[in-house]
């Protein structure tokens, strides 16, 4: 079992920046891939990004690339978002999430889910 806690959350002005953090506690973060999903209201929940287990893989979507940068520190049981230039469209919930098989966009590949922290950008 692996339980995740997101924190970083806030509200920040468009163009601004916020860095999230998911830590680990249970089982060590490196056995695991990792990812970011957030959800707005009344949407579906939407992949962000993810991290292979070495850090030495990566994947965003085309809606965050260049602006967001996932990064773990496997020693410290911490993955990291860190989020640039925000616009009022990246407002959600943001998740992090855990699986042991394989860097996936898709969100039931994920075994393990946090409770979520919530990021507003004013316009």
């Amino acid at each position: 079992q692996v339980q995740l806690v997101e924190s970083g959350g806030g509200l920040v002005q468009a163009g601004g920046s916020l860095s999230l953090s998911c830590a680990a506690s249970g089982r060590a973060l490196s056995r695991y891939y990792m990812a970011w999903f957030r959800q707005a209201p009344g949407k579906e929940r939407e992949f962000v990004a993810a991290i292979a287990w070495s850090g030495g893989g990566t994947l965003y979507a085309d809606s965050v690339k260049g602006r967001f940068t996932i990064s773990r520190d496997n020693a410290k049981n911490t993955v990291y978002l860190q989020m640039n230039s925000l616009k009022p469209e990246d407002t959600a919930v943001y998740y992090c999430a855990a699986n042991p098989s394989s860097v996936s966009r898709r969100s039931v590949a994920y075994d393990y889910w946090g409770q979520g922290t919530q990021v507003t950008v004013s316009s």
